[in-house]
């Protein structure tokens, strides 16, 4: 797998070289996808502990959330509540502003900080289904005016209470994953923090998905999928380093499609500079795909998913 990807890597760099075209969009792609060849050929395999070491830098309480970062790129922030049916989940956050020059939506999850009221009150960004017919609304909105969507990745899962099933998990996460899938504008997924399950694919199904440097990026946490293989949580890191949800091997996979450097020791360590460094990998990608046509848009990112897991003999 490791191999294709490369080759894909490869061919893609060799077209935009010969495209001889002026302008920083494709220069930096140019530049993000020659890092990735050389992170391919030069890193060695990674240990159990450096994996490990990304699931807690992931899940550091001091880490960057969604509205640190939307404090730090998007000016005149305007957040939208509510499903129009139920209630306003603070799981999630979604709303309009301004990004690079131009208005865009932004959607995320948003845990807690803080006391153990605070952590509550936000449910660890788990999302209720109401959370995500909010997100649902406000992609409508940036479709309907032509705005790129931004989303931030940051969930351990969606909520798994029997009162979101209740109340339609399963449909509203399918359904936030068509509409992003129908969407006629440019969308960038960033996952900055915890990406689990499907609570994190309700967002994720993008144009770009992009992951920090020591975020991770799975269909189920460490200690979920050791309490099934060994019916013991403990074993967590054990699990982490069989199916390895690190950024690395994200993109050794082909699920990811860049990596985004963050400050040293963790994007927590300097708020300010993991922002600059998120900026400028979203801006990068929205600026590539605005050359693209709105219906190709869709056409490729449906076809990118529908391949993602197909198996040929």
């Amino acid at each position: 797998m490791a191999g294709e990807l490369e080759l894909r890597l490869r061919d893609r760099l060799a077209k935009l070289r010969g495209l001889h075209l002026p302008g920083s969009s494709v220069s930096d792609e140019v530049r993000r996808i020659e890092q990735q060849i050389e992170v391919m050929e030069t890193g060695d395999e990674r240990s159990e502990d450096e994996i490990w070491n990304s699931v807690e830098l992931a899940r550091h309480p001091e880490r960057p959330y969604t509205l640190d970062y939307i404090e730090r790129l998007i000016s005149d922030w305007f957040e939208l509540h509510g499903d129009r049916a139920r209630m306003d989940d603070p799981a999630i956050v979604s709303g309009l502003g301004s990004f690079a020059g131009r208005t865009v939506a932004v959607i995320g999850h948003q845990k807690g900080r803080g006391d153990a009221v605070k952590r509550v009150k936000r449910n660890f960004g788990m999302a209720n289904p109401e959370g995500y017919r909010k997100a649902m609304r406000v992609m409508a909105i940036a479709d309907r005016h032509g705005f790129p969507v931004i989303t931030l990745v940051d969930t351990p899962g969606a909520y798994p209470g029997v009162a979101a099933e209740q109340h339609g998990q399963g449909g509203a996460l399918a359904a936030s994953q068509a509409t992003m899938a129908r969407l006629l504008v440019p969308t960038v997924a960033c996952v900055i923090g915890e990406g689990g399950s499907g609570g994190a694919v309700a967002f994720a199904l993008a144009d770009r998905v992009l992951m920090q440097q020591h975020a991770i990026y799975s269909v189920i946490s460490p200690e979920g999928c050791a309490t099934i293989l060994w019916r013991d949580a403990g074993q967590a890191r054990k699990a982490a380093a069989a199916f390895k949800p690190d950024a690395a091997h994200c993109l050794e996979l082909g699920v990811i499609d860049g990596i985004i450097p963050e400050p040293e020791g963790g994007a927590h360590t300097d708020f300010d500079a993991a922002a600059i460094m998120l900026g400028q990998s979203v801006r990068s990608a929205l600026e590539e795909l605005g050359q693209v046509d709105a219906g190709e848009l869709r056409r490729r990112r449906r076809a990118r998913f529908r391949s993602i897991g197909v198996v040929s003999s």
